[in-house]
C-alpha cells in the first residue's frame, strides 16, 4: 500500500541511473474525466512534473472514452502517425523526436502523452498541464497551459529514451 502520495520518501523506490520512472497518481474521477498528478521518481524521491487529465474509468471499455487500466507500462518514441507529424511541424524537428507512446496497454492502442485541455482531447491518452480545474465542477475536467507543461517535461523523457534508458510510467488509482 502506498499510503499518502505526498509523503514520497516513505514509499518511493529509488531508481537506477539507466532508467526513468514516472507515476500518474489518479485522485479524482468525474463523470467524463479523471484528474491526476504526474511525478518523476528519482534519487531524491518524487518530483512533481505536471497535472494530468484522462478519460473516465469504465468497467467496459468504450473506444476513445475510457482511461487505461492501472499498471506499469514502458514508454517509447512513436515516429509515425498524425500526432507525430503535427508535433514535428508545431515544435520543430530539433525539439520533437517522436510522440511519447505508452506501450502494451491491454485492449488499447496508440496511448500517447500529449497536449490538450479537456477529456474531449484525450481519446484514452494522457494530457499534461500546468493548471487544473476540479472535474466534479467541470464535467469534462480541464488542464491549462498544456503546451507549457509538455515543452517542459518532454525533452528529458525523450532524451532518456534516445539514450537507451528504460522509461516506465505507472498509473496508480487513488480515486
Amino acid at each position: 500500500m502506498l499510503g499518502n502520495f505526498f509523503q514520497a520518501s516513505k514509499d518511493v523506490d529509488i531508481v537506477g541511473e539507466d532508467e526513468l520512472d514516472l507515476e500518474v497518481l489518479r485522485y479524482s474521477s468525474g463523470a467524463d474525466s479523471t484528474l491526476g498528478l504526474l511525478f518523476e521518481n528519482g534519487p531524491n524521491g518524487r518530483e512533481f512534473l505536471a497535472y494530468t487529465l484522462e478519460d473516465e474509468w469504465r468497467a467496459e471499455k468504450v473506444s476513445a472514452e475510457t482511461r487505461i487500466p492501472a499498471g506499469t507500462y514502458d514508454i517509447q518514441l512513436r515516429t509515425v502517425g498524425g500526432f507525430h507529424s503535427r508535433y514535428t511541424n508545431k515544435f520543430g524537428a530539433d525539439f520533437h523526436k517522436g510522440m511519447l507512446h505508452v506501450q502494451d496497454v491491454p485492449g488499447f492502442e496508440y496511448i500517447l502523452i500529449h497536449t490538450g485541455n479537456t477529456d474531449e482531447h484525450t481519446a484514452g491518452c494522457l494530457i499534461v498541464g500546468d493548471s487544473q480545474e476540479n472535474n466534479l465542477i467541470l464535467r469534462d475536467g480541464f488542464v491549462g497551459k498544456s503546451v507549457n507543461a509538455y515543452k517542459r517535461i518532454y525533452p528529458s523523457i525523450a532524451k532518456a529514451i534516445e539514450q537507451g534508458e528504460e522509461v516506465t510510467i505507472e498509473y496508480i488509482d487513488f480515486d
